[in-house]
């Protein structure tokens, strides 16, 4: 389930991925980054980092040695302004002015002042980012040890959420059982990743509830 380097040596146009990869949360090192980046410097790369900061490695110090390199981040997760649809791109001049002339051309998502203005807030209220992201990547842990106990296999995730899945109930059973407890979770039906639920972490309270419902379901004592 990992994003494989070496899937990206042929030549071909622009390469786009984000990392931590959704929706399975696991993440490419700075090393690996750096080498896609080096073995495609004919190509833009573009890397999604919409989760990085909930335990991964940015690539923003490649940009220095990479002008083939664009990191974007968006304020949507970790800063918590989901409604605001702000973000930002980071890389050399060339990249930024190519991306310039299309946003002027097809951006739909023009930033009106009260978007910026909680941007700007957001991005300067570092205590309550950090409150927040430790809460998210402390209840992550808590729900993936819970989750291994109820015999349930849990992806490595730097993310907001974690990809699960049990070996013996399918991802869409799995999803309507919680449906059915009123505990709404994310299932995709493409052929890799059927079996799977993407579970967000939420408060200790909803991963408790989380917790009860599939154990009911799963007929087992709850491990809280």
């Amino acid at each position: 389930m990992r994003v494989r380097i070496a899937d990206y040596s042929v030549q071909g146009g622009a390469i786009i991925t984000a990392n931590p990869n959704a929706p399975t949360g696991i993440a490419l090192s700075r090393a690996e980054i750096e080498r896609l980046v080096s073995e495609r410097a004919d190509a833009p790369v573009v890397i999604d980092e919409a989760y990085v900061d909930f335990g991964a490695e940015t690539a923003m110090p490649l940009i220095r040695n990479h002008p083939n390199l664009l990191v974007v981040q968006t304020l949507s997760k970790s800063r918590s302004l989901a409604g605001l649809r702000v973000g930002y791109a980071i890389g050399h001049h060339a990249l930024i002015e190519a991306l310039t002339r299309v946003k002027d051309s097809f951006n739909s998502y023009p930033l009106g002042r009260p978007a910026q203005a909680g941007a700007i807030t957001a991005i300067q209220d570092e205590a309550y980012f950090q409150q927040t992201r430790s809460t998210i990547i402390e209840n992550r842990a808590r729900l993936t040890a819970t989750l291994i106990r109820l015999g349930i296999d849990v992806l490595p995730s730097s993310a907001n959420f974690v990809f699960a899945r049990h070996p013996s109930h399918t991802g869409q059973a799995l999803s309507g059982a919680l449906r059915e407890r009123a505990v709404l979770v994310r299932h995709f039906s493409g052929p890799r990743v059927s079996d799977f639920i993407r579970i967000t972490i939420g408060s200790e309270a909803d991963l408790d509830r989380l917790t009860y419902a599939l154990a009911e379901f799963l007929a087992i004592p709850s491990p809280m």
